[in-house]
C-alpha cells in the first residue's frame, strides 16, 4: 500500500497541520493493527463501524475507516517535516499484510532522536 498524494490540507486552531492522504488500495484493519507496534490505536465504534485512530506522539495521528482508500493524518507543525517521511514507510514497507517491522523500528528510532531534538532540545 503505497500514498499516491496529499488531496486536501489545512492548518488547524490547535496548531497542527491535517492532510488528507488518497492510497493506492483500500487501508485494512489489519493495517490499523500493525500500527499498535509504533504508537496506541483506538477502534472508535461511536463514530462507526471500522473507524479507527492511531497516535504516534510526537509524530502524528491518522484516522481511517477500513476499506477507504483515503486516510486524515494530523501533524504536530515543528516536527512535520522530519516525520513524514516516516508515515510514508509505514505505508510502504506494509506490504502484503506482512510488514517489515526490523526496518521500521530503526527508521522510527532515528526518527524519534530528531524529533526530541527538534522538541526538547534533546
Amino acid at each position: 500500500m503505497r500514498i499516491l498524494r496529499s488531496v486536501r490540507h489545512k492548518s488547524c486552531a490547535d496548531g497542527s497541520r491535517m492532510k488528507e492522504f488518497l492510497l493506492s488500495e483500500p487501508v485494512t484493519e489489519d493495517f490499523f493493527l500493525f500500527l499498535r507496534d509504533f504508537g496506541r490505536v483506538e477502534r472508535l465504534a461511536n463514530v462507526g463501524a471500522g473507524f479507527y485512530k492511531f497516535e504516534k506522539t510526537d509524530f502524528f495521528s491518522i484516522k481511517g475507516l477500513a476499506g477507504d482508500t483515503t486516510v486524515e493524518v494530523r501533524f504536530r507543525r515543528e516536527v512535520m517535516d522530519i516525520t513524514v517521511d516516516f508515515l510514508y514507510a509505514l505505508f510502504h514497507f506494509y506490504r502484503d499484510g506482512k510488514p517489515d517491522i526490523d526496518t521500521l523500528k530503526r527508521r522510527e528510532a532515528g526518527v524519534e532522536r530528531r524529533v526530541k531534538e527538534c522538541l526538547y532540545g534533546k
